[in-house]
């Protein structure tokens, strides 16, 4: 089936738990080098991130009947972040920004995790929207952009060390918020 490059994801998915090869194929080209990037700007190693990539394929080729995956390209993204975070545990080289999201990253596998992530996002959303206006634009040009500390200063011309101020009170504000939304959700498990 030399054809599948004209595929959809939903289709080349169907084929991959049929066991096509050229389904596999097509999707390793397709989305090889986006999950390589999403590991490398996460590690900035190029060994440990094509490590994760490899293994992430070989799961997916392994257990291609067994998976049940609404979204190709949101379930390889995850794997990558789940990958990447597991990674950081097994090192205990967890950025300090990224703690609070470890929580995600261990209960992707449950059945309510959909759920959960978009009540974290919303969180997020809600927490950044009531940061004042220079603290929110520095934390998305961080975060969201992946700019340095250095870009940043020069970018809106203030000084490094301002930016750097900002990031850690931003840091401390949102792994509180964070944490409180952790608790409350365990505590609804508790109770259900």
């Amino acid at each position: 089936m030399a054809a599948c490059g004209n595929l959809n994801d939903d289709e080349l998915k169907s084929l991959l738990t049929q066991g096509s090869e050229a389904a596999f194929d097509e999707i390793y080209s397709r989305f090889w080098k986006k999950l390589y990037n999403e590991a490398y700007k996460r590690l900035h190693n190029p060994e440990q991130s094509e490590e994760i990539v490899q293994d992430i394929f070989i799961d997916l080729w392994t257990k291609r009947a067994q998976k049940e995956i609404d979204n190709l390209a949101a379930y390889l993204v995850t794997s990558v972040r789940y990958q990447v975070f597991m990674l950081y545990n097994k090192t205990k080289k967890l950025p300090y920004f990224e703690e609070p999201l470890d929580y995600i990253a261990l209960s992707s596998e449950e059945a309510d995790s959909g759920c959960f992530e978009k009540d974290l996002i919303a969180a997020v959303q809600t927490w950044l929207n009531q940061q004042p206006e220079k603290r929110r634009e520095i934390f998305r040009l961080r975060y969201l952009e992946e700019m340095t500390t250095k870009e940043i200063s020069e970018h809106l011309n203030i000084s490094q060390k301002t930016v750097q101020n900002q990031l850690n009170t931003a840091q401390d504000s949102l792994r509180s918020s964070v944490s409180k939304l952790l608790f409350l959700t365990a505590l609804a498990a508790c109770f259900s």
